[in-house]
């Protein structure tokens, strides 16, 4: 495993998790750059989910360290790791199908304006702002005023990621983005992630396709029964390979 002259934003080292004789996590390290797309690819049950909540602060390690930005910490809760900007979209996206975009955006952090005593909600300065973040990451053609509700799968996706990465996210951590998405929606999405990568945002993907892994990742972490099979650059390994490590060749 690289060291610390590496530059990762986030790396752990020798992870362990054990729920009481049940071992998730063995020894996992691995790490991600700003700037780079990180593949952790493995069957149900292999130990992403578990790897993932750690970071996200969800759960506390049994053994090992975790570095943010080269100093060592611990997570004690989601609240937490979202302050140091640690942003994970689940496969839920946490949207409000009958709000706007925009109102989907700044839920629970909106704009607001005074009028006289009254505080109204600012509707247009919401918009406008919502406007620029969608284009900032090469979204053209969606109306922040449109309801959730309306859009597709893809659309969805990129609004979750676009909110994520304007309130503070350096590291994006994207649980199976492409599922259930047609083909075009599925690219819509990896233009999204490159539009927030080429801004050094760093992002983990979580995927169980992978030639949609393969396909975004710069590196590939396979992950089998809690323990790290492989870390790749993306030129090293190809999606055959990936899926006959996944079956349990060497």
């Amino acid at each position: 495993m690289a060291g610390e002259g590496d530059g990762f934003r986030l790396e752990v080292r020798n992870l362990c998790k054990r729920f009481g004789s049940v071992v998730a996590l063995e020894n996992v390290s691995f790490g991600v750059r700003p700037g780079e797309v990180v593949g952790l690819v493995g069957d149900n049950g292999a130990g992403k989910s578990t790897a993932i909540k750690i970071i996200s602060g969800f759960h506390r390690p049994t053994s090992g360290q975790i570095f943010w930005e080269g100093r060592e910490t611990v997570f004690e809760s989601p609240e937490e790791a979202r302050a140091h900007g640690i942003q994970t979209v689940y496969q839920d996206l946490a949207l409000v199908n009958t709000l706007s975009i925009a109102r989907n955006f700044f839920l629970h952090a909106e704009p607001s304006r005074r009028l006289g005593p009254i505080r109204l909600l600012d509707v247009k300065r919401m918009n406008a702002r919502t406007a620029e973040i969608l284009r900032e990451i090469g979204i053209r053609d969606l109306d922040p005023v449109t309801p959730v509700s309306a859009l597709s799968g893809g659309e969805r996706q990129a609004v979750a990621i676009g909110r994520t990465w304007y309130f503070g996210g350096k590291l994006l951590i994207l649980d199976e983005p492409t599922s259930a998405l047609s083909v075009k929606q599925t690219q819509k999405v990896f233009s999204i992630i490159q539009e927030v990568k080429a801004k050094g945002v760093s992002v983990i993907l979580i995927e169980h396709n992978m030639i949609h892994v393969h396909e975004i990742a710069d590196r590939l972490v396979v992950v089998r029964h809690g323990v790290v099979f492989g870390d790749y650059a993306k030129k090293d390994v190809g999606v055959t390979d990936l899926e006959r490590i996944l079956a349990g060749a060497r």
